[in-house]
């Protein structure tokens, strides 16, 4: 059994609608850690807690990493989290989430 791994981030984000095996795998992980909870129709649990944003960083960070775990443990089983750091853009304001993720080919 062979394995795939990747570091996906939120910052470079783009929707494929055709895409297929690694690719949907990986656009899946995007959209469940850029997507703000209670914001999609049909399944209001999807996506990372709004309330974040006004915490203080270091909370922020650590309710965020715990979330991303979650979602995509819930919601793309066909991968495997198996780190996430999250960095700070002092220009922006705002917290850029890197996940690395681990696919094995029996979902390909």
């Amino acid at each position: 059994m062979s394995e795939y791994e990747y570091e996906i981030s939120s910052n470079n984000y783009s929707v494929d609608f055709g895409a297929t095996g690694i690719s949907e795998i990986l656009q899946n992980v995007l959209t469940l850690i850029t997507t703000i909870k209670g914001t999609v129709s049909f399944n209001r649990d999807i996506g990372i807690e709004e309330s974040i944003i006004d915490a203080a960083t270091p909370i922020a960070q650590a309710k965020l990493t715990a979330q991303i775990i979650d979602v995509i443990e819930k919601y793309e089983p066909r991968c495997e989290v198996l780190s996430v750091n999250i960095y700070k853009d002092e220009q922006q304001g705002i917290l850029i989430p890197k996940v690395k993720v681990r696919i094995y080919d029996e979902y390909l």
